[in-house]
């Protein structure tokens, strides 16, 4: 299954807030409740064309996985981190699909991560070696660790470089059915192809990460985890679009606006 969440174009925007919905066949089912909790499918349904999609979570944490491709270490003169490497953005950073990536002034370079995101669909904490990891997983979505490289470089841990606002576009939707072992990441800028890589390099596996990370913080329904993105990153500048593709998942595009004075 598809989940996205929506509002409803033209007049009818401005009255009615974000609604989840089913993608079924070039159209959206409304469903009450959120597609991490309990849901059922509601009667009103609206042809893609008369809805725009929005960011498909409502995390209360976002939880990223650095260094998790030796090629992607290699590339940033990193050595591969003998445990997972984790960090968190805020929730304040998410933008949906087709919404800008707005660059700050306070950074000379930014530039695009794109990755494979889970979706966290049970409370999971302290997690045994032989649990099964991926069964608390609603399902997974596209995601871009925009970062501000100049501002984490100089300040060595990650907060602020990856935290502005707009600085964590995900979406298109949820895919439900995926195996995620093996599935190919890619992003491109200006239809030109930057990263490529299949989540098979990953140096610490999906299932690891989840088990690893529910050993430091309860993870609830709902917070989304970044896995790791492939070789390739670089800048972006106003006027890109980038689009970050997931096998089996879909597309998420976001255009690239200069920064606001």
């Amino acid at each position: 299954m598809k989940f996205c969440r929506f509002h409803l174009r033209g007049a009818a925007e401005v009255s009615a807030g974000p609604l989840y919905g089913l993608l079924e066949g070039g159209e959206v089912r409304e469903i009450t409740g959120r597609p991490w909790e309990t849901w059922s499918a509601g009667s009103r349904k609206w042809s893609e064309q008369q809805v725009r999609l929005t960011a498909p979570v409502e995390p209360s944490k976002i939880v990223c996985v650095g260094r998790n491709y030796a090629a992607h270490a290699a590339e940033l003169g990193n050595e591969i981190p003998k445990e997972p490497l984790i960090f968190l953005k805020p929730p304040s950073s998410i933008v949906g699909p087709d919404e800008p990536v707005v660059l700050t002034p306070l950074s000379q370079r930014v530039e695009h991560e794109g990755e494979l995101a889970l979706v966290v669909g049970r409370r999971c904490s302290q997690l045994k070696d032989d649990a099964d990891a991926l069964s608390y997983i609603a399902g997974y979505t596209c995601l871009n660790d925009v970062t501000a490289r100049d501002i984490q470089k100089s300040d060595v841990q990650f907060t602020r470089g990856k935290s502005f606002d707009t600085f964590c576009p995900i979406g298109p939707h949820i895919e439900t059915q995926l195996n995620p072992e093996d599935v190919l990441v890619e992003l491109r800028v200006n239809a030109a192809l930057r990263q490529s890589g299949r989540t098979s390099l990953m140096i610490y596996p999906v299932a690891f990460l989840v088990r690893w990370i529910s050993r430091m913080m309860t993870l609830v329904p709902g917070d989304v985890i970044a896995t790791g993105t492939p070789a390739g990153v670089g800048p972006l500048v106003a006027g890109d679009v980038a689009e970050v593709s997931v096998e089996g998942v879909g597309v998420l595009r976001n255009p690239v606006h200069g920064a606001q004075s």
